[in-house]
């Protein structure tokens, strides 16, 4: 009686010990914020953007579809970690404006960084950011404000975009 008591508890205890909350989404992302070349925040108040990337497949996929409306200062970009560069494709349309877009790009190169929370999680992996250029059409300059990119996105500003004044 006493070693299936024991064979009991012994199980309970393996079975406590393994039932850990893993992340449901391993996915991480990076948070960008519009600026006027003067350092004050901008709004696409009268403009419509959409981004989209190129999947380590080949298919393009839209990952920010028409940001538009009152106030929008920023927005949150997943990041891969197949690749060492993520290659975004801005597009733009000015209020009004009913045929064309102005596009540009945003290349970042990274250092891809496992995360281990548990044995029994998937690995997550968080980034480094080692460098960002763009193509410089309607986007001025795109500059590193903090270039560790994990979970949080509600309070770290990765990317600061500067808007061309002329556009």
């Amino acid at each position: 009686m006493r070693k299936i008591i024991g064979i009991l508890l012994l199980t309970a205890l393996v079975a406590a010990c393994s039932s850990i909350d893993c992340p449901v989404n391993h996915t991480v992302f990076t948070r960008y914020k519009l600026y006027q070349p003067d350092g004050t925040p901008d709004t696409l108040d009268l403009d419509t953007m959409w981004v989209l990337i190129t999947k380590a497949n080949g298919k393009d996929s839209v990952v920010l579809n028409r940001l538009c409306g009152y106030n929008a200062t920023g927005f949150n970009l997943p990041i891969s970690h197949t690749q060492p560069e993520d290659r975004f494709l801005v597009l733009m349309r000015k209020y009004g404006q009913t045929d064309g877009y102005y596009f540009d790009s945003i290349v970042v190169k990274k250092e891809d960084l496992p995360h281990f929370e548990s044995v029994d999680c998937h690995a997550s992996y968080f980034h480094k950011i080692t460098g960002v250029r763009c193509l410089g059409n309607f986007i001025d300059s795109v500059v590193i404000k903090n270039p560790d990119v994990n979970y949080d996105t509600k309070t770290t500003e990765h990317f600061r975009i500067y808007i061309n004044p002329d556009f």
